[in-house]
């Protein structure tokens, strides 16, 4: 077997971009068609499904994203922290975290001796052993610390994208909900399709998976809104 027949690519298994940006344009999606199919169903005129709509589309937008923004912060605070102590554990203890990481290797199946010389050789960088403590004992890099800003501004719009499709047929002129309905099953299947290369399951699974999960939503929300619709009316 050549070299290139033996090279081999592994998925994002992080997901990316691609995972924050489909997931909250799927949860805009589901959040509002689900929320204009409980006003439709209360026989609101389409002015009124179009107001409740575009309000739940500001609403859930600015909820995700400072809610996206305050999780994330607080996520890099913390990792900041840990990579503070970790710092100045290696300038006043480096023979301990030199045995320490040494240790690491040993566990993987490296022998003692040379483990340690392993280990000696990549402490010589300061900045290049807190990165490998911080990816041994944190899971994480100094370098791949998310930004809360890019991480708030992307659930914003990506939300926002998704929670406009169901209205965009009344915004062009429709005054039933059915065209609504499949606008946005449409974009939700193609949403769980888009998921399948963040996943193993095959694209039409992950698609109609969806697609089901929305419409159930949708159906469960209308006739609730028209049970209310009947009791106040």
């Amino acid at each position: 077997m050549s070299g290139a027949e033996a090279h081999h690519r592994h998925r994002d298994v992080q997901g990316g971009w691609l995972r924050p940006a489909v997931f909250g344009a799927m949860d805009g999606l589901v959040s509002n068609l689900g929320l204009i199919s409980g006003v439709a169903g209360s026989s609101a005129a389409s002015q009124t499904v179009v107001v409740a709509g575009m309000a739940g589309m500001a609403a859930g937008a600015f909820s995700m994203a400072a809610g996206e923004y305050t999780s994330v912060a607080a996520q890099r605070e913390l990792v900041l922290a840990e990579l503070a102590v970790e710092r100045r554990e290696l300038t006043t203890h480096p023979e301990a975290e030199l045995a320490e990481l040494a240790a690491v290797f040993e566990n993987r199946g490296v022998d003692p001796e040379l483990a340690r010389e392993v280990a000696g050789q990549l402490s010589r960088d300061p900045e290049q052993a807190l990165e490998i403590h911080a990816r041994e004992e944190l899971g994480v890099g100094p370098a791949d610390l998310p930004s809360p800003a890019v991480a708030a501004g992307s659930s914003f719009v990506s939300f926002a994208v998704g929670a406009v499709l169901p209205v965009a047929p009344y915004l062009l002129g429709a005054q039933e909900l059915w065209p609504a309905v499949l606008v946005s099953l449409v974009g939700l299947f193609l949403c769980g399709a888009l998921v399948a290369r963040i996943t193993a399951r095959p694209w039409w699974f992950s698609g109609t998976r969806q697609l089901a999960l929305g419409a159930a939503a949708a159906g469960l929300t209308y006739l609730l809104g028209s049970a209310f619709g009947t009791a106040v009316g």
